[in-house]
């Protein structure tokens, strides 16, 4: 098909081509770029008008937790096996309604990320395109070391390329390990790094061997330096960077990102009363200060040009499924990004997470056929993409919400 007469934002910069157009065909894009320069087409090619809405490329949520069941941040790996499976069916659809076409895992629940991925490959239920993640990986007393369906601990560099093993077994695309800790966890806080380095390089070389990708778990600059050195792929965090942390980032901006993944701190701040702790509490733990030591930290990776991605812990109570645009407004509102900035951030930046190839995230000749049609200017309002009734979704050349 042709949908024409629309505002098109390709993500390739951060222009916006007025009355464009894209072929699509075979799920891929033909063309994209000005109405008038489209190539001949015949006559058998049917035709859309946009109306001149916004035409985008689809979004990559690149720090998903598709099996978290919307309970408390505290109760996460406490939900039953059956309920989290029920509601990871659910929560893809709805990923995929939010405009977020495809989705780096930031950690599985039991097995539930593989089964989801290889049923939306299947076409059996709707979702976007998934990277699957397995149980996160973690060293004894280090954050995730809590039982229930969500860690995975060991400890030595053996028994660590063992649990790699393990997942590749599992056939996961995404390992996920804790490099340090979190502000709320009395035997693991931010800025104790749980991995040692010979531990981190066994988890990253086994991972890489094996042919998958590697995410972390990493707040403070130790961390994000010792996970930075192994060679991993995503970075989730980054709140708390010095100079030598930021210096090892730009020096590997071509082969890693970092999601800043702000949701967690901002809504644990703005509603830590529905989970019976007072604001004093929380500011007393540290997360008023982490929110401005990541705002400090993303200025400085903007500055030298470390790729920024979307994604940030969706599908707690405080910040549920559904609402994975709120990144794109953090990113305004609290980094100082311009829109069409974060925008890119959410199209070309996460696609190239998902695919260094380069064929997720752009609107160009070749690139798989993932739009995003939104009534309204994201350039104007980037809340508008909040609203799923404004927003028509395709995925592999064909319309899907």
């Amino acid at each position: 098909m042709i949908i024409e007469n629309a505002r098109l934002f390709t993500a390739e910069n951060e222009e916006v081509i007025d009355n464009g157009a894209v072929w699509v065909e075979n799920g891929r894009i033909r063309y994209a770029g000005p109405g008038a320069a489209l190539p001949d087409t015949g006559n058998d090619v049917p035709r859309q008008d946009a109306q001149g809405k916004f035409l985008m490329p689809g979004m990559t949520e690149t720090h998903a937790h598709l099996s978290f069941a919307d309970a408390s941040p505290f109760a996460i790996g406490e939900t039953p096996v059956e309920v989290a499976t029920i509601t990871a069916v659910r929560n893809s659809e709805l990923m995929l309604r939010a405009g977020f076409t495809s989705a780096i895992s930031f950690g599985s629940t039991y097995r539930i990320d593989v089964a989801l991925r290889d049923s939306i490959n299947e076409g059996r239920i709707k979702g976007p395109r998934l990277l699957a993640a397995g149980r996160d990986l973690g060293a004894t007393a280090s954050n995730i070391d809590s039982g229930g369906g969500l860690s995975q601990i060991a400890d030595g560099p053996w028994a660590l390329r063992k649990a790699v093993r393990e997942q590749r077994k599992q056939r996961v695309d995404v390992v996920k390990m804790f490099n340090d800790g979190e502000n709320i966890n009395l035997t693991a806080r931010t800025g104790e790094v749980t991995f040692c380095d010979e531990e981190a390089d066994a988890i990253v070389d086994e991972a890489h061997r094996r042919g998958l990708r590697v995410a972390s778990h990493s707040r403070c600059a130790a961390a994000v330096k010792q996970a930075a050195r192994a060679g991993v792929d995503f970075i989730g965090h980054a709140n708390y960077l010095d100079d030598e942390a930021v210096d090892e980032l730009a020096q590997r901006r071509d082969r890693l990102v970092v999601g800043p993944a702000i949701a967690w701190e901002v809504q644990y701040l703005a509603q830590c009363e529905t989970l019976g702790i007072s604001p004093e509490t929380v500011r007393a733990q540290g997360y008023e200060r982490e929110i401005e030591a990541t705002v400090e930290s993303v200025a400085k990776l903007r500055k030298v040009g470390v790729r920024l991605v979307v994604g940030g812990d969706y599908g707690i109570s405080i910040a549920p499924h559904g609402t994975y645009a709120k990144d794109l407004e953090y990113f305004v509102r609290l980094f100082g990004m311009r829109e069409a900035e974060a925008l890119i951030c959410a199209t070309r930046n996460g696609g190239e997470a998902f695919d260094p190839n380069g064929s997720l995230g752009v609107l160009r000749e070749g690139a798989c056929a993932d739009l995003l049609l939104v009534d309204g200017d994201p350039l104007a309002d980037i809340c508008v993409l909040q609203d799923h009734a404004r927003l028509r979704v395709m995925q592999k050349g064909a319309w899907v919400a």
